[in-house]
């Protein structure tokens, strides 16, 4: 399932996040200057992104910064997110979806983390209680050598 925020005060970005990915779509003449002329979407992959800086607008635009393995982050703060193409920007009457965005995606980037590491620790207990069987001589080595590959999915 997918959810589209449209982001049209400052910058004009259509962002689409999914269960996999982060889109952003930049729109209009001034992201084409700020953004060096590029036209097309960006697609970053939720279980890639290591954080995300998110700057309320003040004084300045607003501002929220991906950062992922690989990408290059701008440190100048407003001024170099207008030109990252990492970055999209919003003013205050858009702060609201802002956050639920970012609440959106942080909760999909641990949601994949929480659920390999269960099945990652099911799967080691499971092991244990087979071996388990295999001391107490239920299971032959070959059944227990079955089960495991079964668990570990080789």
């Amino acid at each position: 399932m997918s959810k589209v925020y449209e982001f049209k005060s400052n910058g004009k970005f259509t962002v689409i996040v999914d269960d996999y990915n982060v889109k952003i779509q930049p729109k209009g003449f001034s992201n084409f200057i700020n953004k060096g002329g590029s036209k097309g979407e960006k697609s970053i992959p939720i279980k890639s992104i290591t954080a995300i800086q998110f700057k309320e607008p003040g004084l300045t635009t607003g501002y929220i910064q991906f950062a992922y393995s690989g990408s290059s982050e701008t440190k100048g703060g407003t001024m170099a997110a207008v030109k990252d193409e990492n970055s999209i920007t919003f003013v205050k009457k858009e702060l609201k979806q802002a956050r639920e965005m970012v609440d959106l995606i942080e909760s999909k980037r641990h949601a994949d983390s929480t659920t390999a590491q269960s099945t990652a620790v099911s799967a080691a207990d499971e092991i244990i209680k087979i071996k388990e069987l295999l001391d107490a001589g239920i299971l032959t080595q070959d059944e227990f050598e079955a089960k495991k590959k079964q668990l570990l999915g080789i």
